[in-house]
């Protein structure tokens, strides 16, 4: 596993990844304890509900994201956030498209490329 990206990156030359569902993913950044990654939602694309050792906090860009974190539901809007403690069980879905940033401590090892 890489242990850090390029301290710079640009938009336009980093590596977008088709996630399937109407998900697409843009790693920002990361070293061995942080990580920041861009996701675009399709309309009506859902993040499924999962859950995973690392603490996560979000950011909506734009659109607007119905949230559940073991099992409570709020809809967040651009210029909201959320704290997703490590293993609580958490999803969204995003009835109007829309762009989120994720981040991540530890970083998340399953989106780094060998």
């Amino acid at each position: 596993m890489q242990k850090q990206s390029p301290l710079f990156s640009f938009g336009n030359d980093t590596k977008i990844e088709d996630l399937g569902g109407g998900l697409k993913r843009q790693m920002l950044g990361f070293n061995e304890e942080l990580m920041a990654v861009k996701v675009w939602f399709d309309k009506g694309a859902e993040g499924y509900v999962h859950k995973h050792r690392h603490s996560q906090v979000t950011y909506v860009v734009e659109g607007e994201f119905h949230f559940s974190i073991n099992g409570e539901v709020h809809i967040l809007k651009p210029g909201d956030s959320c704290l997703i403690p490590p293993y609580a069980e958490h999803g969204a879905i995003c009835p109007t498209g829309g762009v989120l940033i994720d981040t991540f401590s530890p970083p998340r090892e399953d989106f780094i490329e060998e």
